[in-house]
């Protein structure tokens, strides 16, 4: 009988034995079988160094666009560099230059839609405007050429306000339909812009 109980008791401590090295073995085959799988997705590479922008704000004299030299921090795509050099105008020049846009300006958004930059500004744009064809074309073209110049892929801009079309800033330029640049509007007392300056960023397509 003890001879038995004996067996029995050798039996059952094989079995646990057996048990925790078989667990054991499962879970060390595990980790190295996560170790050698390659990843799903390829990380993305976050976006390095600074990008030189040409800003086009008032002339001095208040007659036409002046051009701007800006350098910036990186950005991850199309939309989100078109949204940043807009930052630039909204902050203003730090040359002789005058403003293009009110310093209340606020950009709810960009998106790309083909070759058109579709730009969503806040009220603040319209409320902050001063009176006059003159401010409201400034305003407009210094975005848009600004925005063209830059990213030579767009050759347009749209204007929407607080996420709606809208026909006019002061109700003098039509903006229902999307705008391309219009450089003769550079004062003359700068040469117009041929191309796009040579270190002009080169975002990834939208």
């Amino acid at each position: 009988m003890k001879r038995t109980k004996s067996r029995r008791r050798n039996f059952l401590l094989l079995a646990a034995f057996l048990t925790a090295a078989l667990v054991l073995g499962l879970l060390i085959f595990g980790k190295y079988r996560e170790s050698r799988q390659l990843p799903v997705a390829k990380p993305e590479p976050k976006p390095t160094g600074t990008i030189q922008l040409t800003l086009f704000f008032a002339a001095p004299e208040g007659d036409g666009l002046a051009r701007e030299g800006r350098v910036t921090g990186p950005c991850a795509d199309l939309a989100e560099c078109v949204a940043e050099a807009v930052a630039e105008l909204v902050n203003g020049p730090v040359g002789d230059l005058q403003p293009s846009l009110p310093p209340s300006t606020i950009v709810h958004g960009v998106r790309i839609d083909g070759d058109t930059a579709v730009i969503d500004f806040g009220h603040e744009l319209v409320e902050g405007l001063p009176g006059g064809s003159s401010s409201e074309m400034t305003a407009v073209y210094s975005v848009v050429d600004t925005v063209c110049f830059n990213f030579p892929q767009l050759k347009r801009v749209k204007f929407l306000i607080d996420g709606k079309e809208t026909d006019t800033l002061a109700g003098h330029l039509d903006l229902r339909q999307p705008l391309g640049p219009d450089y003769s509007l550079e004062s003359a007392a700068a040469p117009a812009p041929a191309s796009p300056p040579t270190d002009a960023p080169a975002p990834p397509h939208s």
